[in-house]
């Protein structure tokens, strides 16, 4: 599947645009993998993949608690892109690049 390797995040959020990695591995319609940022690496659950659209949600601690909510679509075989929800702050771009 083109969604399955490690991938650089670039999320743009209120407090300026956060670097992270993420790892994927998908199995049907199932998407699994871990995600990592400032040192620290975290399991995504509830993940999907449908051809080119991709979903995840990730819990974070820091810079404070949320469940950060992907989705997006991956493009060719080189770049991800779409939304990133965090709760009651609204929804922000990110984007990637194979690793």
């Amino acid at each position: 599947m083109a969604v399955d390797g490690n991938w650089n995040l670039t999320m743009t959020t209120p407090m300026g645009d956060r670097q992270a990695t993420l790892s994927l591995s998908s199995s049907g319609g199932t998407l699994t993998g871990t995600q990592g940022a400032d040192g620290n690496s975290t399991e995504i659950f509830d993940g999907t993949v449908n051809g080119d659209d991709v979903a995840w949600k990730v819990s974070i601690t820091n810079p404070m608690p949320l469940t950060l909510e992907f989705s997006g679509k991956v493009a060719g075989d080189g770049s991800i892109s779409g939304e990133m929800g965090i709760g009651p702050m609204g929804s922000f771009p990110f984007t990637g690049t194979r690793a």
